[in-house]
């Protein structure tokens, strides 16, 4: 077999995962402080965090770079850029689009939840070095319900989407807005995009884009408190946004009882499929495993109804990797990005299991642990 075809085979087939933890040998580097709930994406050739949680239900509200370049296996130089701007949040969502994040919502550690819009810019400077500026958004009077724990992607090259999320006073919402944003990112507009029928409310879930005119929506928490493991499209082919409902049963899939989950990553990988994380099931536990959801499967079926149903995509669509090399904690609320090949995988940060305090009712800590996870550890 020639060797393209062999790497085309184990790309197609991908059975496992190889992770490995950036760690500072040397105790001299100077990292982000432990968190959950906060945001991390690549952006420019660098990974950018901003926010979260930490302990005693404290926000943050600073804003760190790393350049990566080429060099995926080495330990990240981070650098803190800014603080105070925005504001401390955990549960926001942060998006890509072009060599902007683009930043919406969060829950301050009062409780408050947020409606606001940022923009941060990335740009390398011969003498600065990589810089990060942020920017709040002239919104005008419309905007989404002040939220947290919502998802969101970016659809297309001047467009985001949130869904769902914990609004005021702890309700859920079933919601979906779209951000248009102008040429230059000085300012956009909002408006709700309602589609019957579409998923329910939810907190901790992930949208993802898939690429074309579609993002895959899975998993969270329920009204009942119900963790699920639903999944559906969001097309956007047409004028209007549609959401489409993939039906499956649980109970063909192997361990597939292990799967509902919230507060995973659900990060788009090579060969267009995603990559599902961690988190945790209705009983807080948290999970270590790796799925691959393929969306190659779900996107040779044309959305003409509201349900896609079949026991071919039930047997098709998921499968569980195996994880060698460093074996992570199990977590829940990391994040996760992937470079732009979608061969490699950063994860910072969550909520993860620890050793059981007199004081305290559940051996649960925030992590400040950094792991690199690759796809093709043969290359």
């Amino acid at each position: 077999m020639l060797p393209w075809m062999r790497l085309y085979k184990q790309l197609c087939q991908l059975e496992s995962v190889f992770c490995q933890k950036l760690s500072d040998p040397d105790g001299g580097l100077l990292l982000p402080n432990p968190r959950a709930s906060h945001s991390l994406n690549f952006v420019s050739d660098c990974v950018v965090l901003f926010g979260g949680g930490c302990e005693g239900g404290r926000h943050l509200d600073d804003t760190w770079i790393a350049y990566i370049g080429n060099d995926f296996r080495r330990m990240l130089m981070w650098h803190k850029v800014s603080s105070g701007i925005p504001g401390g949040r955990f549960g926001h969502t942060c998006i890509v689009i072009d060599d902007y994040v683009v930043l919406f919502g969060g829950i301050n550690d009062r409780g408050n939840r947020h409606n606001d819009t940022w923009v941060g810019q990335v740009a390398c400077h011969e003498n600065l070095g990589v810089t990060l500026s942020w920017r709040l958004l002239d919104m005008g009077s419309i905007a989404p319900p002040p939220r947290g724990a919502h998802a969101a992607c970016c659809i297309g090259n001047r467009r985001m989407v949130i869904h769902g999320g914990m609004g005021l006073h702890g309700v859920r919402l079933a919601d979906t807005w779209v951000l248009e944003l102008c040429e230059n990112f000085l300012f956009g507009s909002w408006h709700e995009a309602e589609s019957h029928p579409s998923p329910p409310a939810r907190s901790g879930h992930s949208l993802t884009y898939i690429g074309g005119n579609r993002s895959v929506l899975f998993g969270g928490r329920g009204l009942g408190y119900e963790v699920l493991s639903d999944v559906w499209f969001l097309d956007f082919s047409s004028s209007s946004l549609k959401w489409v409902q993939v039906l499956y049963d649980l109970q063909n899939l192997r361990e597939g009882i292990t799967l509902p989950r919230v507060g995973h990553s659900a990060t788009l990988i090579l060969g267009g499929r995603l990559l599902i994380y961690g988190g945790e099931d209705t009983y807080r536990h948290r999970k270590e495993d790796f799925w691959v959801l393929d969306t190659n499967a779900l996107q040779s079926t044309r959305v003409q109804q509201t349900t896609l149903n079949s026991k071919r995509l039930s047997r098709t669509m998921w499968k569980r990797l195996k994880a060698d090399g460093y074996k992570p904690k199990c977590r829940s609320f990391h994040r996760a990005c992937a470079d732009y090949s979608g061969r490699y995988l950063h994860i910072f940060g969550g909520m993860v299991d620890g050793l059981v305090q007199p004081a305290e009712s559940s051996g649960l800590r925030f992590d400040g642990e950094l792991l690199l996870v690759d796809l093709m550890p043969w290359l």
